[in-house]
């Protein structure tokens, strides 16, 4: 595999890794304007008379990929300062889905129109980018799920069940865009390999004759199956409904039987009768009566209306709310489970007593993200407290710092552990969506446990039946980066990957970085990547293509502060994944604890156009959806960077490729 320990040789070497060289050569591909039909024809023909030239001078290795080779006298030059290009941030506007029918906004639209800006602001571009199907097909992912066509939204249900994990969504059965929502349902004995099965429920009833929205399962001491689900009725008010297995004999659970006397719930006095959804599982009190939670507000306070109920067809509405957040606007598919303060296993959800704590999440109808806070549970009493106020549900911690909605959690009992599911929607266009004919995927399963070195952050962490996905492995040890560098990762491949990464700065450079106050925040640092600071940025380019063109980083950035503290911040910058105008390409992150003794940390999920990326054990978590144009299939790239000005830093890197989950219909059905 090359010698490691001379990661800077020259490519003619043939090196697993060597450092790109000279500022002037990767700023221009990184500024390079798009130009005119006939400037891009002119390009056409001299790429094509330049690539002859290549071939005939032997400038391609065996795998057809141009060389870079090593500038006479060996400086060794970095990434400079990789300004944004033009355009890179705009997304074509999308007519709002859902919000009219009292559900959050499913289109794709501006950061400005999520703000309130209206269908008009913000940077839409008014045509579309010219995708072709090769671009298309590229984007459809390997071992994330997601349904054979159509639209998809929110996990619903997830539940383990007679040997089978069952996994409902919802779902569009007739188009690309939400819309006609029913529940999508699939099973699979590992969380990976799923298998396609008939709907479950359709959009039949009165009550939810305009969306059967969505839902959660209890099982029932005895092994019965409670679904409680969110309907839209034919006077689109909300109200909650009861279905349960028509046969709980059969492990797939393919019918389902809609309760006679639905709805079980309507909107209590004082609650709009569109801001009433998403039921919770159900817990079990200490007098035996049976728990739920469901999402609401009162004007612009979330809150989480709280039942008790005996059989899931009377409930009894509780004084007050478990939790609720001032400013923080409808809560949605709330979460409410125990984490065990020792870490380890999961808990199932109606544990309670000594050595647990209580999390509450709830996705925010008015910034679609989730948002969670670790807390205590006053069973008695019927509501729940933070630990840390200042951190509360809404305007603290996330899941996820990507794309990342309508989460929820399910306890498998069969290896006593949480597991979190969470819908990834799209940010390129409703036209590419139709074109290709699919959106969303759902993020890789995850368990969910207590961080037990900081007390207020869970980690999550993909389920570890994803490493059965992993095929060959390519491992690179003490990979040097000095500042300014870019040093490609060279693999077989590198669009489906699992990969691990360990980096560090160099220890004496970073004593002698000068104490700073700067104010750094990964969302509004308007470079990304390029924005060059004493200690960072540095971490890896994926789905890059070679002349970085297109490039996705994903990245730490160190800040200095005063008596010599370092504060961390993990981020994601999207604003040079695509060289298309009609995709969303925004600069993610947030600051994230590297606690003393712990190497920079990273594991990153590359599924085409999905990069899941966990940082320091899953303590901080963000979800990427890129849309490369040029940087697909056989061309995609991965690079280590630093962008640092005054500290080198040093990576040991460990690369999987991924199999296919091979996902279909289930057999013979």
């Amino acid at each position: 595999m090359g010698d490691h320990n001379q990661p800077f040789l020259s490519v003619s070497g043939d090196p697993e890794c060597a450092p790109v060289h000279d500022d002037s050569v990767v700023d221009d591909a990184l500024h390079r304007p798009q130009g005119s039909s006939k400037s891009k024809l002119l390009l056409a023909v001299f790429s094509g008379i330049f690539v002859v030239c290549l071939i005939l001078a032997g400038g391609y290795d065996k795998s057809g990929v141009v060389k870079i080779h090593q500038l006479e006298g060996g400086d060794e030059m970095g990434v400079g300062p990789m300004e944004m290009p033009a355009g890179s941030a705009t997304t074509r506007p999308s007519v709002s889905r859902g919000k009219s029918a009292g559900v959050s906004e499913k289109a794709n639209l501006s950061p400005q129109q999520l703000l309130g800006g209206g269908e008009g602001s913000g940077d839409g571009l008014s045509e579309d980018f010219p995708w072709n199907n090769s671009m298309l097909s590229w984007q459809r992912t390997a071992f994330h799920f997601q349904p054979e066509k159509n639209w998809m939204n929110d996990p619903n249900g997830p539940l383990f069940y007679k040997g089978w994990y069952h996994f409902f969504y919802q779902y569009n059965p007739n188009a690309a865009v939400w819309g006609d929502i029913v529940w999508g349902h699939a099973v699979s004995r590992d969380l990976i390999h799923w298998l396609h099965l008939p709907l479950a429920m359709v959009a039949d009833q009165w009550y939810d004759v305009q969306g059967v929205w969505t839902g959660s399962a209890t099982i029932l001491p005895d092994g019965k199956v409670m679904m409680l689900y969110t309907g839209s009725t034919n006077e689109s008010v909300q109200v909650q409904n009861l279905a349960y297995p028509a046969d709980h004999d059969d492990p797939l659970l393919l019918d389902w039987v809609k309760h006679p006397g639905n709805p079980v719930l309507v909107p209590p006095p004082g609650i709009h009768h569109k801001d009433f959804r998403d039921p919770t599982t159900a817990w079990q009190t200490s007098e035996g009566k049976w728990r739920i939670t469901i999402g609401s507000k009162v004007n612009k306070t979330g809150i989480a209306l709280i039942y008790d109920t005996d059989d899931f067809v009377n409930f009894e509405l509780k004084d007050g709310f478990l939790h609720g957040v001032p400013g923080t606007g409808m809560w949605e598919c709330v979460d409410f489970y125990p984490v065990a303060v020792a870490g380890g296993d999961g808990l199932d959800t109606s544990a309670n007593g000594a050595g647990v704590r209580h999390v509450v999440k709830a996705s925010l109808d008015d910034d679609r993200h989730d948002y969670y806070a670790i807390g205590t549970y006053d069973e008695e009493a019927g509501k729940w407290y933070p630990d840390n106020p200042a951190i509360d549900v809404g305007i603290g911690i996330r899941y996820d710092y990507g794309i990342f909605y309508a989460s929820k959690t399910f306890f498998d009992q069969s290896k006593q552990r949480r597991i979190l599911w969470g819908w990834i929607g799209e940010w390129d266009s409703e036209a590419a969506d139709v074109r290709k004919g699919w959106a969303s995927l759902q993020g890789m399963p995850r368990t969910v446990v207590l961080d037990t070195k900081t007390g207020s952050n869970l980690l999550q962490w993909p389920v570890e039946e994803s490493e059965r996905l992993r095929l060959r492995s390519k491992e690179f040890k003490n990979v040097v980066a000095k500042p300014g560098a870019v040093v490609p990762i060279k693999l077989e491949a590198a669009t489906q990957l699992d990969i691990v990464a360990e980096l560090e700065l160099d220890k004496e450079a970073v004593d002698r970085v000068v104490e700073s106050n700067e104010e750094f925040k990964c969302s509004s640092s308007s470079k990304g990547a390029a924005h060059r600071g004493a200690l960072g940025p540095f971490g890896l380019l994926v789905l890059s293509e070679e002349t970085l063109s297109e490039q996705t980083p994903v990245y730490f950035y160190v800040v200095k502060g005063k008596n010599a503290t370092l504060r961390t911040y993990f981020c994601a910058d999207q604003s040079r994944s695509s060289l298309a105008n009609d995709v969303n390409k925004q600069i993610y992150g947030s600051s994230v604890p590297v606690l003393q003794g712990e190497k920079f940390g990273v594991r990153m999920l590359v599924d085409h156009s999905i990069i899941e990326s966990f940082a320091q054990g899953g303590r901080s978590v963000i979800t990427s959806r890129v849309y490369p144009t040029k940087a697909i299939y056989g061309a995609a790239r991965l690079f280590l960077f630093n962008n640092a000005t005054e500290a080198g830093v040093t990576a040991s890197i460990k690369v999987w490729q991924m199999n296919s989950a091979f996902i279909r219909p289930f057999p013979n059905l």
